[in-house]
């Protein structure tokens, strides 16, 4: 069965086209700096929100119209692995991410879903077989079953602890078996509502434990994927262990877990924890850390995680120019997790989205490129630092100073010029560069 038999498959036309399912500025095969634009941004499909979510929000039920809607159980379950692959073909990206539940209903026992599991997994692996997409990640749901009301790993009762590592190894055999590039561990309860009743030390030490038991299983079966861990501020915990990147080094640092771990960061989670997404990238980056990205954006006016699909060419040019300064993603991507807003309940509306994220982020790959290439943050930063290039100032990057010569050098200085910052004309001169491409 077609389930998006009236839809064509998306192509590039050009930034003058007026067809709503064509590319105005993701050219795949196009080269931006020696690599195709394919190659760098590595697109994604979030399996949960395309093809499960049904705009269910805390105050009102779904209101999705989707063709497999009419189905239950493992019938609706093979149906969307049906969509499924044919949305990819013809959107045309290269990648698709799920948790377990998301593919496979769960059964009253573990042994029961992981045998719903298999049945699935058997069906996507043979798709795979005549397709070019593949598992960019996969993960365990340990949020939203009762069972993870306390906690995953970090649950204060042994048997959660207990079905939280046959999960995870659960996926990371089905990531083995389908080739995944990456597996991610999403603590969406891993945190505590009140400290009143926590041992936080215990409950970060459980967590450390899981994931030395997940890196050595992997080992152990010969799984060859990037672990990513994806920092969250808040909601549903009151306080994450994973509050946000800088955090997360910390943790990873602590339990001997810095050269297993990347992070997956999510540009929806970045401004929930009070950072800009660029800055999340920023700190990764710079620790060698920046391992994937989850591509979305949030309503600044609201305070929970509302997974938008990202438009905001701003936020996309100064998000890539992090990620080209990284050497692009590596095995990681640009994973769509990112749903129609509520009103939008045609399946259309799931290919108009895709196409305005994939613009969005291709948009900021052509302008982030450009700006590398006239180096100029590079110039900017340059001059703003240029003193620390003086005499003195190079024996402070030297340590070859102490205080008394720094106190000697400084005893007699009357006015010291600072330069203005010019964030303004740093920012008009970016929209220059978004309005030229």
């Amino acid at each position: 069965m077609a389930y998006f038999d009236n839809i064509p498959k998306v192509q590039y036309e050009g930034r003058h086209s007026d067809n709503p399912y064509a590319f105005k500025f993701y050219n795949p095969e196009e080269k931006i700096g020696g690599k195709t634009m394919e190659e760098i941004l590595r697109f994604g499909v979030a399996y949960w929100h395309t093809f499960v979510a049904d705009g269910t929000d805390p105050f009102g039920a779904g209101t999705a119209i989707r063709p497999w809607d009419h189905l239950k159980g493992m019938d609706l379950a093979k149906a969307r692995v049906d969509a499924s692959f044919e949305f990819y073909e013809k959107l045309g990206v290269p990648y698709f991410a799920f948790h377990d539940v998301d593919i496979a209903p769960e059964g009253d026992t573990l042994r029961e879903s992981n045998k719903n599991l298999d049945e699935i997994v058997a069906m996507i692996k043979d798709y795979m077989k005549d397709s070019k997409v593949k598992l960019l990640w996969n993960t365990a749901n340990m949020f939203t079953n009762r069972r993870w009301t306390h906690g995953a790993a970090t649950s204060p009762n042994a048997d959660v602890f207990a079905y939280a590592a046959a999960k995870v190894k659960k996926g990371l055999e089905v990531g083995k078996e389908l080739g995944a590039e990456n597996y991610v561990f999403w603590g969406g309860r891993e945190g505590y509502e009140s400290l009143l009743n926590t041992d936080l030390k215990f409950e970060q030490d459980n967590l450390a434990r899981l994931f030395h038991m997940a890196i050595d299983y992997a080992k152990e079966i010969d799984f060859d994927a990037q672990f990513l861990i994806e920092p969250k501020p808040k909601e549903p915990t009151t306080h994450q262990y994973d509050f946000d990147v800088a955090t997360g080094i910390g943790f990873l640092h602590q339990y001997g877990l810095q050269d297993h771990i990347k992070f997956n960061i999510e540009a929806n989670h970045a401004t929930l924890a009070g950072h800009t997404f660029e800055h999340e990238l920023r700190v990764a980056r710079e620790a060698g850390m920046l391992g994937s990205v989850d591509a979305n954006q949030g309503d600044t006016l609201l305070g929970w995680d509302t997974d938008e699909f990202p438009t905001d060419l701003y936020s996309t040019t100064l998000a890539m120019y992090e990620i080209l300064k990284n050497g692009g993603l590596g095995r990681g991507g640009l994973n769509f997790d990112a749903k129609v807003r509520r009103g939008s309940f045609e399946k259309e509306d799931l290919f108009h989205a895709h196409i305005a994220g994939m613009d969005a982020f291709a948009v900021g790959l052509i302008v982030a490129q450009k700006m590398i290439d006239d180096k100029f943050f590079e110039n900017i930063i340059e001059e703003r630092y240029e003193t620390f290039n003086s005499e003195i100032g190079k024996k402070i990057l030297a340590n070859e100073t102490n205080l008394k010569e720094l106190e000697a050098h400084a005893i007699d200085l009357k006015d010291i010029n600072i330069r203005s910052g010019q964030v303004e004309k740093i920012k008009a001169r970016i929209n220059q560069y978004l309005l030229n491409i």
